[in-house]
């Protein structure tokens, strides 16, 4: 990547420069070099791209919204073959930029993909629904129209992921878009709006703004223009969010996060090929992207009985990890996104400890010399863990696996919930109805059984309680985005006389 990349605010079909002139370096999270220099955005630069959006919204009438949906699907399709077209280069982008394995960055790339041709799909074969008005002369449908104006506030953990899980079902309902990618990971987001600008979007319909939360997500998320703020991030920021949509009263989607159980029944590990999968899929839960996952599975409950042998057999595997740049071959985890959140994973480690865990694997920076630039920090099993621990509460985001024991299914079923958040969580069990049983008692936006992380985007993406507002993917992912009208036609009017005079 170009050190000089400033032209990386987009507006009205332009690439452009902070109106303050300001810039930004992005830093390559495995040797703290720079990658690229972007653009640093503030209040006026998403003053102007709101403008645009709204201009090319014009009521419902601008270019894109009044486009047919089915050149609408065609466009997010033609976005689809042009990820596939780049896949390599995107990925490798998105490995650099967030610090994942370049394997992860083409998953992730495959994933947008499908996620752009889903919504193509889904948006193409909905129609209105026909209301029995009790009358033949009465036509009653209920019809779908697009929000307006949406501000689409994406994290820095799954940069081109997050952005297109929000721009697909945005696009496809007719909105138009301004979106502000996280300062730290903008590389492949600003790709990705070349893209959409090569499929033939109209000027204005997509907007990016490059810059920090504050003041550019701030601005967006309280900008009278907006009709919808869609953000991913932190509890923190998302209450900020909420408070500043508030006064023009706009519609809120949130997605913040979770503190994810994975229970481990000891009936999942009574054959050697059960015990092996449950510790492998354990590891993925809280390791994959360096635990930088919003559902990772941070929080190992496992029965009681099988705890000494499942933890063993699990730290040996943890400290077997190998830790490298995700560009290099072999490497099954990279750094931390930064320096700022290696600091935070060293500190919740310290508090755990001082509060009584027991260190199994890793607990501090890797000693190789040539991983002492970046921001690593090796995978790390903490035994012995309670709810009374900050790390048991509080979302690390690095990669950190607390151990908890239960004794019945009662107990496993209270430590799973007992989470102000609750977005995902895992359950292993070789008795089919427990584990329903189980899943069905979990308030988590998804649970899966006998496996952790796969999504579709078909199936909506969100959580309970403090994990957020609203769903991404799947039809509900689609109706965040569109407003319902009931239309009501009188085939046969006459007076009503209701007023005699």
């Amino acid at each position: 990547m170009s050190e000089h990349q400033e032209n990386s605010i987009y507006v009205a079909g332009e690439w452009r420069t902070a109106a303050s002139g300001a810039t930004r370096e992005v830093i390559d999270p495995a040797d703290a070099t720079i990658l690229a220099v972007v653009a640093e955005g503030g209040a006026r630069d998403a003053d102007a791209a709101i403008a645009a959006a709204h201009r090319a919204f014009g009521e419902g009438r601008g270019p894109w919204p009044s486009t047919p949906v089915a050149e609408r699907a065609a466009l997010l399709r033609r976005v689809a073959d042009l990820l596939q077209r780049d896949r390599e280069e995107l990925g490798l982008l998105e490995s650099l930029d967030a610090g994942k394995t370049l394997e992860e960055g083409r998953v992730d790339v495959d994933c947008v993909t499908d996620a752009f041709r889903y919504f193509a799909d889904l948006v193409v074969n909905e129609t209105g629904r026909v209301v029995d008005a009790g009358s033949p002369d009465v036509h009653s449908v209920v019809v779908h129209e697009p929000v307006g104006v949406c501000a689409l506030i994406t994290p820095w953990n799954y940069p081109l992921l997050q952005a297109s899980w929000k721009i697909a079902p945005a696009l496809a309902a007719g909105n138009t878009v301004v979106v502000k990618p996280s300062e730290i990971t903008p590389l492949t987001t600003i790709a990705l709006m070349r893209l959409l600008d090569e499929a033939g979007l109209p000027a204005g319909a997509a907007n990016l703004v490059t810059g920090p939360g504050d003041p550019v997500g701030a601005r967006m998320a309280e900008h009278p223009d907006v009709d919808l703020v869609s953000f991913t991030g932190g509890l923190a920021s998302g209450t900020k969010v909420m408070r500043a949509a508030a006064d023009s009263v706009k519609k809120v989607a949130l997605e913040l996060g979770g503190k994810n159980p994975n229970v481990v029944f000891a009936d999942a590990c009574t054959t050697a090929e059960g015990f092996d999968t449950a510790v492998d899929q354990a590891l993925n839960a809280a390791f994959i992207h360096s635990g930088q996952v919003c559902s990772a599975g941070s929080r190992l409950i496992v029965e009681e009985s099988l705890r000494e042998r499942f933890v063993a057999e699990l730290a040996r595997r943890a400290d077997r990890i190998r830790i490298g740049r995700g560009t290099d071959p072999g490497v099954e985890c990279g750094p931390l996104v930064s320096a700022a959140q290696l600091a935070r994973t060293e500190d919740f480690v310290a508090s755990a400890l001082a509060e009584g865990a027991v260190l199994r694997a890793g607990g501090g920076r890797p000693a190789e010399p040539h991983l002492q630039d970046g921001w690593f920090y090796r995978p790390t099993v903490l035994d012995r863990c309670h709810r009374g621990m900050r790390i048991v509460r509080e979302e690390v985001f690095g990669p950190v696996l607390t151990v908890e024991t239960f004794r019945t299914e009662d107990e496993a079923v209270a430590l799973a919930n007992d989470t102000e958040y609750g977005l995902a969580g895992g359950v292993w069990s070789a008795d089919a109805g427990r584990a329903r049983r189980v899943a069905a008692r979990l308030r988590h936006g998804t649970v899966w059984i006998n496996d952790f992380h796969p999504y579709l985007p078909q199936a909506e993406w969100g959580g309970f309680g403090k994990s957020g507002i609203g769903r991404e993917l799947g039809p509900a992912g689609l109706a965040e985005y569109r407003e319902s009208k009931h239309v009501y036609q009188n085939l046969a009017p006459r007076p009503v006389r209701w007023f005699k005079g």
